[in-house]
């Protein structure tokens, strides 16, 4: 892109103001900006620190992968020229959202003929997805792109093997994967017609613009050279400090010399120390997606050790008085698509003193700049909160958590019984939670819009009763994502899992289980894993065929409890309630 990039707003009350210019000044004094450009791993810690230095190929990617272009654009076409009608990718976490987040702000931009494949984003271990994905396809002419950095990823794997058994042909499978992985030696047992090599320099939150994004997108047909070349400019960003309502910081502050990125890192760092620590996105509807994006790279690069900055994403709009003092808005729009509704509500958010960060987008095509504006940003959250925001010790509990509930599969032949929540204690966990605690709801079924839409009244609720934040993730997805704040972030998280199993199961070739029984082992290995942290951490199992109707069932119930008089000591129903025999235990 050749238009200058928009400049990104910030409006912080006067009550938070002089925290966040000393971490400018700080930010300054330290040369941050300077030493970022120069990929100066001490930024984060002493020479030698792990997972750093040899962590930084995101900040150039954009530039090399340019490039090297010619190869993935001549492949792209050839495929796009075939009959190739489908391109599935089978991933989860860093390979899969930001290729989700193209598919959907793209959805139908591709031209040409004959028309571009149809890209689907496979992460999830349902087994009523994985059904809906293979029914959706013409799998004689469905290219299925299996992606995962480490090679080792067991949703990925698991996907791969059930889609080669229907197949059989290894010229349908591309594998995208860093050199000397297992997936890549699979890759070459199995005949796969080729395979495109990651960064190893590069975490897979940090991947959207190398290989694992610009490989599907560019064989849908998306312009992933305008992608690359406009992620230059966030560089070159530049930011206003606008006077908060009763005052605030102003154009003179701290860090008027700083660029966009430093400034928001630095000062999203401050105004977490500050106790305003739950970073919630509003974004334009041209960005579909954008926030589960953003969500797994703040929550995974900053939520440890204690510490950290918890995305919101795709929480419903409220007023004012909805929110507690635990806030700041981030909000995206489309300058290209207005929206002065949206402009107006935001804009009443920062006149009640809510800090409020305008980072305004140019639409799909600006997304190249958006990845590495928010990458940038975050990477100096990192640093002003003084952690490594490239490492994730713990992710590795929930992997570590699946295998062990596995190995008891194997073993036992069942599932560990978990009994569900009773509605006085869903009461007091959902709707008893006040800011600064969050709710994170989690469930693992079949993604699906009204699933969304029912997600969103409960929020609601929750939100109305308490002021509480609630975050959203379908499992397993979030254990890529938001899992890591769960059990590294702050202690104020409740949890609210969700399980339902939906129609004819799917077996996984050459294993002992089905996808049904991975996706509740993975549910089970999670709540255990909470629960070991001393976190409160509850389950619903969601009976019936229709999981929509089942949860707004059950929010009319927990709604109706806490307005009813005289009702039992929730602590002293959790305490004897029963359990039941898990599903997916067969």
């Amino acid at each position: 892109m050749s238009d200058r990039a928009p400049t990104v707003e910030a409006r912080i009350p006067a009550s938070l103001d002089g925290q966040v210019q000393t971490a400018l000044a700080r930010a300054q004094d330290e040369r941050v900006a300077e030493r970022l450009r120069q990929g100066d791993a001490t930024l984060w810690g002493p020479p030698g620190t792990p997972e750093v230095a040899n962590r930084l190929g995101w900040l150039t990617i954009a530039e090399r992968t340019l490039d090297e272009l010619g190869p993935i654009e001549l492949f792209a076409a050839e495929q796009r020229d075939g009959e190739v009608s489908d391109v599935v990718l089978l991933g989860m976490g860093g390979s899969s959202l930001a290729p989700e987040v193209l598919r959907r702000a793209f959805a139908g931009a591709a031209t040409g003929s004959p028309p571009a494949p149809r890209l689907h984003v496979l992460d999830s271990t349902d087994a009523a997805r994985v059904r809906a994905v293979q029914e959706a396809v013409d799998l004689p002419n469905t290219l299925f792109l299996v992606s995962s950095k480490s090679g080792g990823t067991i949703e990925p794997l698991s996907l791969f093997a059930h889609f080669f058994s229907l197949v059989e042909n290894g010229n349908r499978f591309v594998a995208v994967t860093d050199p000397g992985t297992g997936l890549e030696q699979l890759a070459g047992e199995r005949g796969f017609l080729r395979v495109f090599h990651g960064d190893p320099d590069i975490g897979g939150r940090y991947s959207a613009l190398s290989a694992f994004g610009v490989v599907p997108a560019a064989l849908v047909g998306i312009d992933v050279r305008t992608l690359l070349a406009g992620a230059s400019q966030a560089w070159e960003t530049q930011l206003t400090e606008a006077d908060a309502a009763g005052g605030g910081a102003g154009t003179g502050g701290a860090g008027a010399q700083l660029p966009a990125a430093v400034w928001l890192g630095a000062a999203l760092a401050a105004l977490a120390r500050a106790g305003r620590d739950k970073l919630t996105f509003v974004i334009s509807p041209t960005l579909p997606g954008l926030g589960l994006w953003l969500e797994q790279l703040v929550a995974e690069s900053t939520g440890k050790h204690g510490t950290g900055i918890l995305p919101v994403a795709e929480e419903p709009l409220g007023e004012p008085a909805a929110y507690g003092e635990d806030r700041v808005f981030a909000y995206l729009p489309d300058v290209g698509a207005p929206d002065p509704d949206t402009d107006a509500r935001v804009q009443a958010l920062a006149d009640a003193g809510h800090p409020l960060l305008r980072v305004p987008t140019r639409g799909p095509h600006d997304l190249g700049r958006v990845f590495l504006l928010a990458e940038l940003a975050v990477a100096v959250a990192g640093w002003g909160l003084q952690i490594n925001p490239f490492d994730q010790p713990n992710v590795q509990q929930a992997k570590d958590a699946t295998n062990r509930v596995l190995a008891d599969f194997r073993s036992s032949g069942s599932l560990p019984s978990v009994g569900d929540a009773s509605s006085d204690r869903l009461r007091e966990l959902l709707l008893g939670a006040a800011a600064p605690a969050y709710v994170a709801l989690m469930a693992y079924l079949e993604p699906s819009q009204e699933f969304d839409a029912a997600i969103a009244e409960l929020r609601e609720a929750i939100r109305a009763a308490g002021k509480a934040t609630t975050t959203f993730g379908y499992g397993p997805r979030f254990l890529h994502s938001t899992g890591q704040f769960h059990k590294g972030g702050p202690k104020t998280g409740r949890f609210l899992q969700l399980i339902h199993d939906a129609g004819q199961d799917v077996a996984i070739p050459g294993e002992p289980y089905t996808f049904t029984t991975l996706k509740n082992a993975q549910a089970t290995g999670d709540l255990q894993t909470l629960r070991e942290l001393g976190l409160p951490a509850e389950r619903v199992r969601l009976s019936g065929e229709d999981p929509v109707g089942a949860l707004r069932a059950l929010t009319a119930t927990i709604k109706e409890r806490a307005d009813r008089p005289g009702r039992e000591s929730p602590e002293g129903e959790h305490a004897n309630r029963e359990s039941r025999p898990e599903a997916g235990s067969r």
